[in-house]
Protein backbone atom coordinates (compact mmCIF):
# COMPACT_ATOMS: atom_id res chain seq x y z
CA UNK A 1 0.00 0.00 0.00
CA UNK A 2 3.02 2.32 0.18
CA UNK A 3 2.52 3.07 -3.53
CA UNK A 4 -0.73 4.85 -2.66
CA UNK A 5 1.27 7.79 -1.38
CA UNK A 6 2.71 8.36 -4.87
CA UNK A 7 -0.68 8.78 -6.55
CA UNK A 8 -2.12 12.20 -7.30
CA UNK A 9 -5.25 13.34 -5.47
CA UNK A 10 -7.30 12.81 -8.64
CA UNK A 11 -5.94 9.26 -9.00
CA UNK A 12 -6.61 8.49 -5.34
CA UNK A 13 -10.17 9.79 -5.60
CA UNK A 14 -10.83 7.62 -8.66
CA UNK A 15 -9.28 4.55 -7.03
CA UNK A 16 -11.39 5.01 -3.88
CA UNK A 17 -14.56 5.67 -5.89
CA UNK A 18 -14.04 2.51 -7.96
CA UNK A 19 -13.81 0.41 -4.81
CA UNK A 20 -10.29 -0.83 -5.62
CA UNK A 21 -9.09 0.58 -2.32
CA UNK A 22 -10.80 1.97 0.77
CA UNK A 23 -10.44 5.45 2.22
CA UNK A 24 -9.12 3.83 5.40
CA UNK A 25 -6.34 2.09 3.45
CA UNK A 26 -5.38 5.37 1.78
CA UNK A 27 -5.36 7.25 5.09
CA UNK A 28 -3.32 4.52 6.77
CA UNK A 29 -0.77 4.52 3.94
CA UNK A 30 -0.20 8.24 4.40
CA UNK A 31 -0.08 7.97 8.19
CA UNK A 32 2.54 5.23 7.79
CA UNK A 33 4.52 7.48 5.45
CA UNK A 34 4.39 10.32 8.00
CA UNK A 35 5.62 7.95 10.71
CA UNK A 36 8.46 6.82 8.44
CA UNK A 37 9.83 10.16 7.25
CA UNK A 38 8.47 13.08 9.27
CA UNK A 39 11.12 12.79 11.96
CA UNK A 40 13.53 13.97 9.26
CA UNK A 41 11.21 16.40 7.44
CA UNK A 42 9.23 17.82 10.39
CA UNK A 43 6.36 18.92 8.17
CA UNK A 44 3.72 18.29 10.86
CA UNK A 45 3.20 19.88 14.24
CA UNK A 46 0.30 17.55 15.06
CA UNK A 47 -0.82 14.31 13.41
CA UNK A 48 -4.48 13.50 14.07
CA UNK A 49 -4.32 9.73 13.58
CA UNK A 50 -7.63 8.92 15.28
CA UNK A 51 -9.49 11.76 13.57
CA UNK A 52 -8.11 10.84 10.14
CA UNK A 53 -9.06 7.16 10.42
CA UNK A 54 -12.52 8.05 11.77
CA UNK A 55 -13.12 10.41 8.84
CA UNK A 56 -11.92 7.74 6.40
CA UNK A 57 -14.22 5.12 7.94
CA UNK A 58 -17.12 7.55 7.59
CA UNK A 59 -16.38 8.01 3.87
CA UNK A 60 -16.26 4.24 3.35
CA UNK A 61 -19.55 3.79 5.23
CA UNK A 62 -21.31 6.50 3.25
CA UNK A 63 -20.06 5.07 -0.03
CA UNK A 64 -21.19 1.56 0.99
CA UNK A 65 -24.63 3.00 1.74
CA UNK A 66 -24.84 4.30 -1.83
CA UNK A 67 -24.44 7.97 -0.96
CA UNK A 68 -23.12 10.21 -3.74
CA UNK A 69 -19.87 11.78 -2.58
CA UNK A 70 -17.73 14.66 -3.79
CA UNK A 71 -14.77 14.43 -6.18
CA UNK A 72 -12.19 14.42 -3.35
CA UNK A 73 -14.00 12.12 -0.92
CA UNK A 74 -11.50 9.97 0.99
CA UNK A 75 -8.45 11.92 -0.20
CA UNK A 76 -6.07 12.94 2.63
CA UNK A 77 -5.23 16.59 3.20
CA UNK A 78 -2.83 18.43 5.53
CA UNK A 79 -3.84 21.80 7.01
CA UNK A 80 -1.53 24.68 7.88
CA UNK A 81 -1.59 25.26 11.63
CA UNK A 82 -3.04 28.74 11.27
CA UNK A 83 -6.61 27.57 10.58
CA UNK A 84 -8.89 26.70 13.49
CA UNK A 85 -9.70 22.98 13.74
CA UNK A 86 -12.29 21.98 16.33
CA UNK A 87 -10.73 19.93 19.11
CA UNK A 88 -7.38 19.68 17.30
CA UNK A 89 -4.36 21.73 18.51
CA UNK A 90 -4.01 25.03 16.64
CA UNK A 91 -0.92 27.04 17.54
CA UNK A 92 0.11 29.18 14.55
CA UNK A 93 3.53 27.67 15.43
CA UNK A 94 3.72 30.00 18.44
CA UNK A 95 4.35 29.28 22.12
CA UNK A 96 1.66 31.80 22.98
CA UNK A 97 -1.01 29.39 21.63
CA UNK A 98 0.64 26.15 22.72
CA UNK A 99 -2.01 23.52 23.49
CA UNK A 100 -4.97 25.63 22.32
CA UNK A 101 -7.81 23.52 20.93
CA UNK A 102 -10.40 25.68 19.16
CA UNK A 103 -14.11 25.13 19.88
CA UNK A 104 -14.97 25.57 16.19
CA UNK A 105 -13.74 24.89 12.64
CA UNK A 106 -12.61 27.52 10.18
CA UNK A 107 -14.85 27.76 7.11
CA UNK A 108 -12.10 26.22 4.97
CA UNK A 109 -11.92 23.24 7.35
CA UNK A 110 -15.71 22.92 7.41
CA UNK A 111 -15.73 22.70 3.63
CA UNK A 112 -12.93 20.14 3.62
CA UNK A 113 -14.90 17.95 6.03
CA UNK A 114 -18.12 18.40 4.04
CA UNK A 115 -16.28 17.32 0.88
CA UNK A 116 -15.23 14.09 2.57
CA UNK A 117 -11.51 14.81 2.61
CA UNK A 118 -9.49 13.19 5.40
CA UNK A 119 -7.51 15.65 7.52
CA UNK A 120 -4.17 14.10 8.49
CA UNK A 121 -3.02 16.86 10.82
CA UNK A 122 -1.61 20.36 11.15
CA UNK A 123 1.54 21.50 9.35
CA UNK A 124 4.49 23.55 10.54
CA UNK A 125 4.94 27.21 9.59
CA UNK A 126 6.72 30.41 10.52
CA UNK A 127 5.17 31.76 13.70
CA UNK A 128 1.91 33.58 12.90
CA UNK A 129 2.84 33.18 9.20
CA UNK A 130 5.65 35.72 9.52
CA UNK A 131 8.67 34.47 7.59
CA UNK A 132 9.95 32.98 4.36
CA UNK A 133 11.76 29.86 5.54
CA UNK A 134 9.81 28.17 8.39
CA UNK A 135 12.88 28.86 10.54
CA UNK A 136 10.75 31.11 12.75
CA UNK A 137 8.50 28.30 13.98
CA UNK A 138 8.61 28.08 17.78
CA UNK A 139 8.73 24.29 17.38
CA UNK A 140 11.74 24.05 15.08
CA UNK A 141 12.15 24.34 11.29
CA UNK A 142 10.80 22.08 8.56
CA UNK A 143 13.39 20.54 6.22
CA UNK A 144 13.17 20.60 2.44
CA UNK A 145 12.73 17.04 1.06
CA UNK A 146 15.01 17.98 -1.86
CA UNK A 147 17.87 18.72 0.56
CA UNK A 148 17.29 18.32 4.29
CA UNK A 149 19.87 21.01 4.99
CA UNK A 150 17.85 23.65 3.17
CA UNK A 151 14.68 25.61 3.88
CA UNK A 152 11.28 24.54 2.43
CA UNK A 153 10.13 28.13 2.03
CA UNK A 154 7.71 29.98 4.25
CA UNK A 155 5.63 30.75 5.93
CA UNK A 156 3.87 27.58 4.77
CA UNK A 157 6.92 25.35 4.48
CA UNK A 158 5.24 22.50 6.36
CA UNK A 159 2.38 22.15 3.88
CA UNK A 160 4.70 22.27 0.85
CA UNK A 161 7.20 19.84 2.40
CA UNK A 162 4.45 17.38 3.35
CA UNK A 163 3.39 17.20 -0.29
CA UNK A 164 6.94 16.98 -1.65
CA UNK A 165 7.76 14.19 0.82
CA UNK A 166 4.62 12.23 -0.18
CA UNK A 167 3.19 12.57 3.32
CA UNK A 168 0.00 14.07 1.87
CA UNK A 169 -1.34 14.51 -1.68
CA UNK A 170 -3.01 17.84 -0.82
CA UNK A 171 -2.50 20.62 1.70
CA UNK A 172 -3.95 23.97 2.69
CA UNK A 173 -1.72 27.00 2.98
CA UNK A 174 -2.24 30.73 3.45
CA UNK A 175 -0.66 33.48 1.38
CA UNK A 176 -0.08 36.98 2.79
CA UNK A 177 3.00 37.95 0.77
CA UNK A 178 3.87 34.70 -1.01
CA UNK A 179 3.53 32.05 1.71
CA UNK A 180 1.88 29.48 -0.57
CA UNK A 181 3.75 30.23 -3.79
CA UNK A 182 7.31 30.61 -2.48
CA UNK A 183 7.30 27.26 -0.60
CA UNK A 184 5.80 25.67 -3.71
CA UNK A 185 8.62 27.03 -5.84
CA UNK A 186 11.46 25.81 -3.62
CA UNK A 187 9.94 22.34 -3.00
CA UNK A 188 8.95 21.63 -6.62
CA UNK A 189 5.22 21.63 -5.86
CA UNK A 190 2.20 23.65 -7.01
CA UNK A 191 0.95 26.48 -4.79
CA UNK A 192 -2.01 28.70 -5.66
CA UNK A 193 -3.09 31.98 -4.08
CA UNK A 194 -6.76 32.59 -5.00
CA UNK A 195 -8.26 36.04 -5.49
CA UNK A 196 -8.42 37.86 -2.15
CA UNK A 197 -11.93 37.28 -0.84
CA UNK A 198 -12.34 34.19 -3.03
CA UNK A 199 -11.61 31.92 -0.06
CA UNK A 200 -12.93 32.57 3.44
CA UNK A 201 -10.77 33.95 6.24
CA UNK A 202 -13.27 32.95 8.95
CA UNK A 203 -11.34 30.88 11.48
CA UNK A 204 -7.96 31.93 10.07
CA UNK A 205 -5.65 33.31 12.77
CA UNK A 206 -5.08 36.79 11.39
CA UNK A 207 -1.70 38.21 10.43
CA UNK A 208 -2.58 40.95 7.93
CA UNK A 209 -6.31 41.04 7.34
CA UNK A 210 -6.27 42.90 4.02
CA UNK A 211 -3.77 40.40 2.56
CA UNK A 212 -4.30 36.93 4.14
CA UNK A 213 -5.63 34.41 1.60
CA UNK A 214 -6.07 30.65 2.17
CA UNK A 215 -5.34 28.46 -0.85
CA UNK A 216 -4.44 24.99 -2.17
CA UNK A 217 -1.08 23.20 -2.32
CA UNK A 218 -0.61 20.05 -4.43
CA UNK A 219 1.80 18.11 -6.63
CA UNK A 220 -0.14 18.80 -9.85
CA UNK A 221 -2.09 21.75 -11.23
CA UNK A 222 -5.22 19.62 -11.64
CA UNK A 223 -5.07 18.53 -8.00
CA UNK A 224 -4.67 22.15 -6.87
CA UNK A 225 -7.70 23.12 -8.96
CA UNK A 226 -9.79 20.32 -7.44
CA UNK A 227 -8.91 21.50 -3.93
CA UNK A 228 -9.48 25.15 -4.89
CA UNK A 229 -12.99 24.32 -6.09
CA UNK A 230 -13.80 22.66 -2.75
CA UNK A 231 -12.62 25.47 -0.45
CA UNK A 232 -13.57 28.57 -2.48
CA UNK A 233 -16.85 30.47 -2.54
CA UNK A 234 -18.77 33.13 -0.67
CA UNK A 235 -18.93 32.98 3.12
CA UNK A 236 -21.31 35.40 4.91
CA UNK A 237 -19.18 35.07 8.07
CA UNK A 238 -16.27 36.80 6.31
CA UNK A 239 -16.99 40.47 5.56
CA UNK A 240 -14.35 40.51 2.81
CA UNK A 241 -15.69 37.39 1.04
CA UNK A 242 -16.73 38.04 -2.56
CA UNK A 243 -20.39 37.13 -3.31
CA UNK A 244 -19.67 35.82 -6.80
CA UNK A 245 -19.51 32.33 -8.34
CA UNK A 246 -16.13 30.57 -8.20
CA UNK A 247 -14.43 30.47 -11.63
CA UNK A 248 -14.37 26.95 -13.11
CA UNK A 249 -10.73 26.32 -12.28
CA UNK A 250 -10.97 22.54 -12.79
CA UNK A 251 -12.19 22.91 -16.38
CA UNK A 252 -9.45 25.49 -16.99
CA UNK A 253 -6.77 23.09 -15.70
CA UNK A 254 -8.08 20.32 -17.97
CA UNK A 255 -8.11 22.70 -20.94
CA UNK A 256 -4.53 23.77 -20.20
CA UNK A 257 -3.39 20.16 -19.95
CA UNK A 258 -4.13 19.78 -23.69
CA UNK A 259 -1.08 21.97 -24.25
CA UNK A 260 -2.82 24.52 -26.47
CA UNK A 261 -2.40 28.19 -25.54
CA UNK A 262 -3.36 29.61 -28.93
CA UNK A 263 -4.75 33.12 -28.50
CA UNK A 264 -3.47 33.56 -24.93
CA UNK A 265 -1.46 36.75 -24.39
CA UNK A 266 1.22 36.46 -21.70
CA UNK A 267 3.00 39.49 -20.26
CA UNK A 268 6.60 39.45 -19.05
CA UNK A 269 7.07 41.97 -16.24
CA UNK A 270 10.00 44.17 -17.27
CA UNK A 271 10.83 45.05 -13.67
CA UNK A 272 11.24 41.35 -12.85
CA UNK A 273 13.68 40.77 -15.67
CA UNK A 274 16.52 39.42 -13.61
CA UNK A 275 17.93 41.99 -11.19
CA UNK A 276 18.56 40.28 -7.87
CA UNK A 277 17.72 36.80 -9.17
CA UNK A 278 20.13 33.87 -9.42
CA UNK A 279 21.31 33.06 -12.97
CA UNK A 280 19.98 29.49 -12.74
CA UNK A 281 16.54 30.77 -11.76
CA UNK A 282 16.46 33.18 -14.69
CA UNK A 283 17.62 30.43 -17.09
CA UNK A 284 14.72 28.18 -16.02
CA UNK A 285 12.35 31.15 -16.30
CA UNK A 286 13.48 31.92 -19.87
CA UNK A 287 13.13 28.25 -20.81
CA UNK A 288 9.56 28.20 -19.49
CA UNK A 289 8.66 31.35 -21.45
CA UNK A 290 10.04 29.68 -24.57
CA UNK A 291 7.95 26.59 -23.83
CA UNK A 292 4.80 28.71 -23.47
CA UNK A 293 5.57 30.33 -26.82
CA UNK A 294 5.81 26.91 -28.46
CA UNK A 295 2.38 26.09 -27.03
CA UNK A 296 0.90 28.98 -28.99
CA UNK A 297 0.97 31.84 -26.48
CA UNK A 298 1.79 35.37 -27.57
CA UNK A 299 4.50 36.95 -25.41
CA UNK A 300 4.35 40.68 -24.64
CA UNK A 301 6.77 42.79 -22.58
CA UNK A 302 4.86 44.76 -19.92
CA UNK A 303 6.21 47.49 -17.66
CA UNK A 304 4.78 47.76 -14.15
CA UNK A 305 6.85 50.67 -12.83
CA UNK A 306 5.54 50.67 -9.27
CA UNK A 307 6.29 47.00 -8.58
CA UNK A 308 9.73 48.07 -7.36
CA UNK A 309 8.08 49.75 -4.36
CA UNK A 310 5.99 46.70 -3.40
CA UNK A 311 8.46 45.24 -0.91
CA UNK A 312 8.84 48.36 1.28
CA UNK A 313 5.10 49.10 1.05
CA UNK A 314 4.26 45.56 2.15
CA UNK A 315 6.62 45.72 5.10
CA UNK A 316 4.74 48.75 6.38
CA UNK A 317 1.19 47.57 5.68
CA UNK A 318 1.51 43.97 6.88
CA UNK A 319 3.30 44.70 10.20
CA UNK A 320 0.87 47.55 10.90
CA UNK A 321 -2.09 45.20 10.56
CA UNK A 322 -0.22 42.52 12.52
CA UNK A 323 0.43 44.87 15.44
CA UNK A 324 -3.32 45.40 15.69
CA UNK A 325 -4.34 41.77 15.14
CA UNK A 326 -1.84 40.33 17.62
CA UNK A 327 -2.93 42.67 20.41
CA UNK A 328 -5.56 40.04 21.30
CA UNK A 329 -2.89 37.63 22.53
CA UNK A 330 -2.58 39.04 26.03
CA UNK A 331 -2.65 35.99 28.29
CA UNK A 332 -6.08 36.90 29.65
CA UNK A 333 -8.59 34.99 27.53
CA UNK A 334 -6.76 31.98 26.08
CA UNK A 335 -3.31 30.59 25.39
CA UNK A 336 -0.15 31.14 27.40
CA UNK A 337 -0.21 33.13 30.66
CA UNK A 338 3.03 34.07 32.42
CA UNK A 339 3.61 35.80 35.76
CA UNK A 340 0.09 35.32 37.15
CA UNK A 341 1.28 34.53 40.67
CA UNK A 342 -0.41 37.35 42.52
CA UNK A 343 2.65 39.57 42.57
CA UNK A 344 2.15 41.23 39.17
CA UNK A 345 -0.44 43.66 37.83
CA UNK A 346 -2.62 42.81 34.82
CA UNK A 347 -0.43 44.97 32.58
CA UNK A 348 2.71 43.22 33.84
CA UNK A 349 1.18 39.79 33.22
CA UNK A 350 0.34 40.84 29.64
CA UNK A 351 3.88 42.09 29.09
CA UNK A 352 5.51 38.97 30.56
CA UNK A 353 3.19 36.72 28.55
CA UNK A 354 3.97 38.43 25.25
CA UNK A 355 7.70 38.48 26.02
CA UNK A 356 7.69 34.73 26.66
CA UNK A 357 5.15 33.75 24.02
CA UNK A 358 6.24 35.65 20.90
CA UNK A 359 9.36 34.84 18.90
CA UNK A 360 11.89 37.38 17.54
CA UNK A 361 10.36 37.89 14.08
CA UNK A 362 6.86 38.44 15.49
CA UNK A 363 8.22 40.97 17.99
CA UNK A 364 10.13 42.73 15.20
CA UNK A 365 7.01 43.12 13.10
CA UNK A 366 4.81 44.23 16.02
CA UNK A 367 7.35 46.94 16.90
CA UNK A 368 7.65 48.05 13.27
CA UNK A 369 3.88 48.11 12.78
CA UNK A 370 3.17 49.93 16.02
CA UNK A 371 5.73 52.60 15.09
CA UNK A 372 4.27 53.00 11.59
CA UNK A 373 0.80 53.57 13.08
CA UNK A 374 1.90 55.88 15.86
CA UNK A 375 0.78 59.49 16.11
CA UNK A 376 2.83 61.73 13.86
CA UNK A 377 4.12 58.88 11.70
CA UNK A 378 0.90 57.36 10.33
CA UNK A 379 0.70 59.59 7.24
CA UNK A 380 4.42 59.37 6.54
CA UNK A 381 4.56 55.57 6.64
CA UNK A 382 1.29 53.60 6.63
CA UNK A 383 -0.59 56.25 4.67
CA UNK A 384 2.13 56.49 2.03
CA UNK A 385 2.34 52.70 1.75
CA UNK A 386 -1.40 52.52 1.02
CA UNK A 387 -0.93 55.10 -1.76
CA UNK A 388 1.80 52.90 -3.25
CA UNK A 389 -0.62 49.97 -3.03
CA UNK A 390 -3.08 51.94 -5.16
CA UNK A 391 -0.39 52.64 -7.77
CA UNK A 392 0.52 48.93 -7.90
CA UNK A 393 -3.15 48.05 -8.41
CA UNK A 394 -3.27 50.52 -11.31
CA UNK A 395 -0.19 48.84 -12.82
CA UNK A 396 -2.01 45.50 -12.74
CA UNK A 397 -5.21 46.98 -14.16
CA UNK A 398 -3.30 48.57 -17.03
CA UNK A 399 -1.35 45.38 -17.70
CA UNK A 400 -4.46 43.21 -17.86
CA UNK A 401 -5.95 45.50 -20.48
CA UNK A 402 -3.11 44.30 -22.72
CA UNK A 403 -2.54 40.67 -21.68
CA UNK A 404 -4.44 37.74 -20.14
CA UNK A 405 -1.83 36.86 -17.50
CA UNK A 406 1.56 38.06 -16.28
CA UNK A 407 4.49 35.75 -15.55
CA UNK A 408 7.70 36.02 -13.54
CA UNK A 409 9.97 33.78 -11.50
CA UNK A 410 8.20 32.92 -8.24
CA UNK A 411 11.23 33.68 -6.07
CA UNK A 412 14.69 35.11 -6.90
CA UNK A 413 16.62 32.11 -5.59
CA UNK A 414 16.36 28.39 -4.98
CA UNK A 415 16.06 26.93 -1.47
CA UNK A 416 18.89 28.34 0.65
CA UNK A 417 20.75 26.64 3.53
CA UNK A 418 19.43 27.00 7.06
CA UNK A 419 20.82 30.02 8.90
CA UNK A 420 22.10 31.77 5.78
CA UNK A 421 19.55 34.61 5.93
CA UNK A 422 18.23 34.74 9.50
CA UNK A 423 20.97 37.19 10.50
CA UNK A 424 19.77 39.79 7.96
CA UNK A 425 15.98 40.32 7.88
CA UNK A 426 16.17 42.24 4.59
CA UNK A 427 17.83 39.31 2.83
CA UNK A 428 15.05 37.07 4.14
CA UNK A 429 12.36 39.51 2.98
CA UNK A 430 13.79 39.43 -0.57
CA UNK A 431 12.42 35.89 -0.91
CA UNK A 432 9.00 37.51 -1.52
CA UNK A 433 10.24 40.13 -3.98
CA UNK A 434 8.22 38.73 -6.92
CA UNK A 435 5.16 37.51 -5.01
CA UNK A 436 4.20 40.56 -2.92
CA UNK A 437 2.75 42.78 -5.72
CA UNK A 438 -0.10 40.32 -6.31
CA UNK A 439 -1.04 40.36 -2.62
CA UNK A 440 -1.17 44.16 -2.58
CA UNK A 441 -3.38 44.04 -5.70
CA UNK A 442 -5.60 41.21 -4.44
CA UNK A 443 -5.49 39.11 -7.60
CA UNK A 444 -4.80 35.38 -7.96
CA UNK A 445 -1.40 33.85 -8.69
CA UNK A 446 0.04 30.35 -8.89
CA UNK A 447 3.53 28.88 -8.73
CA UNK A 448 4.20 25.86 -10.92
CA UNK A 449 7.52 23.99 -11.22
CA UNK A 450 9.44 25.07 -14.33
CA UNK A 451 12.80 23.30 -14.00
CA UNK A 452 15.87 22.88 -11.83
CA UNK A 453 18.84 25.05 -10.90
CA UNK A 454 21.82 23.35 -9.25
CA UNK A 455 19.58 20.32 -8.76
CA UNK A 456 16.93 22.31 -6.85
CA UNK A 457 13.42 23.28 -8.02
CA UNK A 458 12.52 26.60 -9.64
CA UNK A 459 8.96 27.93 -9.89
CA UNK A 460 7.20 30.04 -12.50
CA UNK A 461 4.63 32.50 -11.14
CA UNK A 462 1.49 33.16 -13.20
CA UNK A 463 -0.61 36.17 -12.16
CA UNK A 464 -4.19 36.83 -13.31
CA UNK A 465 -6.86 39.53 -12.83
CA UNK A 466 -9.15 39.40 -9.79
CA UNK A 467 -11.80 36.65 -10.08
CA UNK A 468 -10.05 35.27 -13.18
CA UNK A 469 -8.37 32.44 -11.27
CA UNK A 470 -9.20 30.06 -14.16
CA UNK A 471 -6.71 31.85 -16.44
CA UNK A 472 -3.71 31.06 -14.24
CA UNK A 473 -4.75 27.40 -13.95
CA UNK A 474 -4.98 27.05 -17.72
CA UNK A 475 -1.49 28.46 -18.32
CA UNK A 476 0.01 26.54 -15.38
CA UNK A 477 -1.44 23.23 -16.60
CA UNK A 478 -0.15 23.90 -20.11
CA UNK A 479 3.38 24.47 -18.80
CA UNK A 480 3.12 21.38 -16.61
CA UNK A 481 2.21 19.34 -19.69
CA UNK A 482 5.66 20.10 -21.10
CA UNK A 483 7.84 20.32 -17.96
CA UNK A 484 6.20 17.43 -16.11
CA UNK A 485 5.99 16.85 -12.35
CA UNK A 486 9.25 17.13 -10.40
CA UNK A 487 10.27 14.22 -8.16
CA UNK A 488 12.59 14.85 -5.19
CA UNK A 489 15.36 12.42 -4.21
CA UNK A 490 14.27 9.48 -2.08
CA UNK A 491 14.25 10.18 1.65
Amino acid sequence: MSDLTRLTAAELAATIASGDVSAVEVAQAHLDRIAAVDERVHAFLHVDTEGALAAARDVDARRAAGEELGPLAGVPVAVKDVLATKGVPTTAASKILEGWRPPYDATIVERLRAAGTVMLGKTNMDEFAMGSSTEYSAYGPTNNPWDLGRIPGGSGGGSAAAIAAYEAPLAIGTDTGGSIRQPGAVTGTVGAKPTYGGTSRYGLIAFSSSLDTPGPCARTVHDAALLHSVIAGHDPRDSTSIPQPVPDVVAAARLGATGDLTGVRIGLVTEFGGEGAEPGVMAAYRDSVEALTKLGAEIVEISCPHFQYALPAYYLIAPSEASSNLARFDGVRFGLRTGDDGSHSLEEVMSLTREAGFGPEVKRRIILGTYALSSGYYDAYYGQAQKVRTLITRDFTSAFEQVDVLVSPTTPFVAFPFGSRTGDPYQMYLADLFTIPTNLYGGPAISVPCGLSEGLPVGLQIMAPTMADDRMYRVAAALESTVGVLTPPAL
